[in-house]
């Protein structure tokens, strides 16, 4: 059933990882797979037998070609520094090179401990496995870069956490686990050849572009401004959807681009730029308007780790990586102001074009207004006469936003493009649903009482975002007062 493994990762030298095996679980029960994506990997679909797939996709037999290892890394967790984490309940079973002949990890994660567990029992209950699965493929649909759910297995054991859950694991599908942390890991021990090694393998993964670059130097002070590019992107991206990672340790900074771990992570309802959902980030380091400041630490972080390969002289390294450093700010503001004129209806850039869009969240703010209903309500106020109930009526105070519309409408005029066409583009920026996280919360609580119908409805209605959906349950609604979910979980 399992495509050809490659072993890239096995077959780095043994200080960057650990063989083992995962733990064999009692009675496993695919509960969720991703046909599309498996085929995509390719699968052989047309011998897919459920039982003895839940066998191999929790663990208790290894697919053939496959050498399970846990990856070595280190991080920042909250600014202080932990020189050994690693795969504490993760395995890489391996690489496959997919139909599109992109190289792709296989990961089970919840499999049990491993070298890296530090005491932990190396397991993952079942409601953040969901939570996992349900986001990451709702971030896939919404077109932003991340790792993906292949399948979902539950265990038939108790995972005791602060309560006793129903386990469960995850398999994980991604371009590669190499993060900010596996740098840090060897370079915290002065293992500059590992660094190399590391560096090397990402340049060959994700950013080939560079590795005719005969300068050693500037071959690795490149892959640095290549991964400051595509995490401020992501970033920008990230907050165009209202999303909030919960945990941006460097740990969790992948170098590919990608969203990865995705513990107590949530998307805003009600417009505050101070939200904070995860239930560990007691000083709100992690709060949606950080990220970008986050973002732009960890990459120095990521950059202390190149120095040695960027130049020999370290204060001349330190020279040449801080303009790429000091940029972040800029890069991010530029992605920023792309995400933003999206989702205001504009293709063309002028100079005021940030300052009208941070008048409208302003306003948001103001008007406690729903973050994601706001812009996709929109659409019904393109038109000078338009009334656009829809809009007003999610905000508790008007004013701001009554003010902003007709300067929204004037710059509109300058698009040269009818309404339709920009009721098209608004509609094609601003997602009608995500998952919303008292939607993820009802459907993690009914799986858990073996109902997984809330959890396959929610998944196939955000697995179309930008499409309204038909269904009883009404996916677009914000939550009450009294389904209001507050804080969100690791699972670890």
């Amino acid at each position: 059933m399992f495509p050809s493994f490659s072993l890239r990762y096995a077959r780095l030298p043994e200080r960057l990882r650990a063989e083992c095996l995962p733990t064999p679980v009692e009675r496993p029960r695919l509960v969720a797979f991703n046909r599309e994506l498996a085929d995509e990997l390719g699968f052989d679909l047309a011998a897919f037998e459920a039982d003895e797939a839940a066998g191999a996709l929790a663990g208790n037999q290894v697919p053939k070609g496959a050498e399970p290892v846990a990856m070595a890394y280190a991080g920042h967790q909250f600014g202080n520094f932990v020189p050994q984490l690693g795969d504490g309940r993760a395995l890489l079973l391996g690489e496959v090179v997919d139909r599109h002949g992109r190289i792709r990890d296989i990961q089970l994660k919840g499999s049990g401990r491993t070298p890296f567990s530090r005491g932990g029992d190396g397991r993952a209950p079942l409601g953040p496995v969901l939570r996992e699965y349900l986001v990451s493929e709702a971030m896939h649909a919404l077109g932003i870069p991340t790792t993906r759910a292949l399948a979902a297995v539950t265990t038939g054991e108790r995972v005791f956490r602060r309560i006793p859950e129903p386990g469960a694991v995850l398999t994980r599908v991604a371009s590669s686990h190499l993060r900010v942390g596996t740098f840090q890991y060897f370079a915290a021990r002065g293992d500059t050849e590992a660094v190399r090694l590391l560096a090397d393998e990402a340049i060959a993964r994700h950013y080939p572009h560079l590795a005719d670059r005969a300068d050693d130097g500037e071959r690795y002070l490149a892959l640095l401004d290549a991964v400051a590019e595509r995490q401020t992107e992501l970033v920008a991206r990230w907050m165009g959807v209202g999303f909030i990672h919960g945990v941006m340790n460097t740990d969790n900074t992948a170098i590919s681009g990608e969203t990865i771990d995705y513990g107590p992570c949530a998307f805003m309802d009600t417009f505050d730029p101070r939200t904070v959902y995860s239930s560990i980030d007691e000083q709100g380091r992690y709060a949606y308007v950080n990220q970008p400041v986050v973002i732009q630490w960890n990459l120095a972080r990521f950059a202390e780790t190149l120095v040695p390969l960027i130049d020999s002289d370290g204060e001349r390294a330190v020279e040449r990586a801080t303009p790429i450093i000091r940029e972040v700010s800029e890069r991010f503001e530029a992605r920023w102001r792309e995400v933003m004129r999206a989702k205001l209806g504009l293709a063309t850039d002028e100079d005021g074009d940030g300052e009208l869009a941070q008048a409208l969240l302003d306003a948001m703010r103001a008007g406690r207004a729903d973050f994601h209903l706001a812009f996709r309500y929109l659409a019904d106020a393109v038109e000078a006469a338009a009334e656009a109930p829809r809009l007003k009526d999610i905000f508790e105070s008007r004013d701001e936003l009554e003010a902003w519309l007709p300067r929204w409408r004037e710059r509109l005029s300058r698009e040269e493009a009818s309404n339709a066409d920009i009721v098209a583009r608004l509609n094609a920026a601003n997602p009608a649903v995500i998952p919303r996280n008292h939607r993820v919360a009802e459907a993690i609580a009914a799986a858990e009482e073996d109902d997984f119908e809330p959890f396959e409805v929610l998944l196939a209605v955000i697995s179309d975002p930008y499409t309204t959906p038909d269904t009883e349950v009404d996916y677009t609604r914000p939550p009450r007062d009294e389904e209001r979910v507050l804080r969100t979980f690791c699972g670890t």
